[in-house]
């Protein structure tokens, strides 16, 4: 089930919102469970049953390493757990990867085998293998009740594409929570307008890149355009998907951290990655690099750490050598950017630092888009940077402007946060006018609200709705 589905609109969360607000604090949470199951088992029984023994596994070792404080047996505790959690993402994600690579250089002809990826594995497996390494490093109590974990890690709002939540963020809100107006308000409009970014802007954007980067051979004009409407086409998809989550969570009382902020506007790579998908790059860095020894143990060894993460980062996201290929192309530019380049950038205008990652980044989307073979790939850079037009193409893009032209002007201005300093400035200016403040207030959720029921009138008219990091 996604949250852009009429089932999910229309039935799923009324039926939820409804039993979740008339019934008891008590059952609350419960009822939040079986629906969270009922959300993530949509998609199949047995991707739900192989959730569930993850989580059971995981909650048993949290509680085995809380109760004792042998070094030895907590260790193994932990090794069993980390064991685990990457070997189940490993056989589900990277099998046939391997069976591939191993048939490429050996000559062999093993046979891949039928395995359908369980949605969200990447996500789900991270968070329950964060709590128990929490547990161990006594940053969080262990929980007891096998109910609570098992809601921590399947709550439907963050369980399939993300943020990835640590336990210590949610741990009060699972046992202390109460109905805040204000905070359900909040939460609506947060989701409206994650829906909007993604059925309006991220869907058409998705439309024309996968039309162009389906084309058996472009030439420079439209694999640029190509590779610019795939930059907007992610950030709209994953960032509308964590705004719907982190207002689906305001709303039940959960408060996720964010997951974007408007990584488009970074003046450097190292910014950039401070900004996207925020909760996977602490993730690693808690957790790997860190205890790899971080920045603290001299130069190589950072380097040599940075390299690590870099690399699993790129795995983490698809069992293809473009991804390998992706997170090595921004450990190249992290490098030259700690080495020397950095100093450079500042000192030139910010227009050009903008620049500069603007196009790094766009290259690296390229990579990553490509997840057909690197024939593919070598194909599309060479149709970059060829100078060469093909006769035609004048035509072809003058069609494609007059079709998706409004949303690449949408996708373009919205990666600002020109939405936000308008707010700001508006209720700053008003602050002293409770009347006007009111009419604000009430002018921005019509507002939002009609972006929203255009929102669902395209979903309703369109079959393209995909979610990128579904398959993660």
């Amino acid at each position: 089930m996604v949250f852009s589905s009429t089932i999910f609109l229309f039935a799923f969360l009324p039926i939820l919102l409804i039993l979740y607000f008339i019934s008891p604090a008590r059952c609350r949470n419960y009822i939040l469970l079986i629906f969270s199951l009922i959300f993530y088992g949509w998609g199949g029984p047995s991707y739900l049953l192989l959730m569930i023994i993850v989580v059971t596994a995981d909650y048993l070792f949290a509680l085995f390493i809380s109760m004792t404080e042998k070094k030895a047996l907590r260790k193994l505790f932990l090794i069993l757990t980390v064991a685990g959690n990457l070997g189940c993402l490993g056989y589900y994600k990277y099998t046939n990867f391997l069976i591939r690579n191993l048939n490429s250089i050996f000559g062999t002809d093993l046979t891949e085998t039928r395995i359908i990826l369980p949605i969200g594995i990447s996500f789900f497996t991270f968070q329950a293998m964060s709590y128990v390494i929490d547990v161990y490093r006594k940053d969080v109590a262990v929980q007891k009740n096998p109910f609570y974990v098992m809601l921590y890690v399947s709550l439907f709002p963050q369980l399939v594409a993300g943020p990835i939540v640590r336990y210590k963020t949610v741990e009060d809100e699972i046992l202390n929570r109460n109905i805040d107006i204000d905070e359900i308000a909040e939460g609506l409009e947060r989701f409206m307008i994650g829906f909007g970014k993604k059925i309006i802007i991220a869907n058409n954007t998705g439309a024309l890149a996968d039309l162009i980067f389906g084309m058996k051979s472009v030439d420079m004009p439209l694999a640029w355009v190509g590779a610019v409407t795939y930059t907007l086409q992610i950030y709209f998809d994953f960032s509308a998907y964590s705004d719907m989550a982190i207002g689906l969570g305001r709303i039940f009382g959960f408060h996720f951290e964010e997951n974007f902020n408007f990584p488009y506007i970074s003046k450097s790579v190292g910014d950039f990655w401070r900004r996207w998908h925020i909760s996977l790059t602490t993730w690693f860095r808690d957790y790997i690099y860190i205890p790899l020894g971080g920045n603290r143990k001299g130069t190589g060894r950072m380097y040599f750490n940075m390299f690590v993460i870099w690399t699993l980062t790129g795995i983490w996201h698809g069992a293809e050598w473009n991804f390998i290929l992706w997170g090595l192309y921004y450990f190249i530019f992290q490098s030259a950017e700690k080495l020397f380049l950095k100093k450079i950038l500042e000192k030139i205008p910010r227009f050009f630092q903008h620049l500069y990652t603007l196009f790094v980044i766009v290259l690296g989307w390229v990579i990553f888009r490509c997840d057909d073979g690197l024939n593919h790939l070598i194909r599309y850079f060479k149709a970059l940077f060829s100078f060469h037009i093909n006769t035609g193409t004048s035509e072809i893009l003058s069609a494609y402007f007059a079709k998706y032209g409004i949303y690449l002007f949408l996708g373009i201005l919205f990666s600002i946060p020109i939405y936000r300093l308008i707010r700001e400035a508006l209720a700053e200016k008003l602050s002293g006018h409770k009347a006007a403040k009111i009419i604000f207030a009430g002018t921005g959720y019509l507002l939002v609200t009609g972006m929203f029921l255009i929102s669902v009138l395209y979903l309703i008219n369109s079959t393209y709705n995909p979610f990128i990091y579904f398959r993660f």
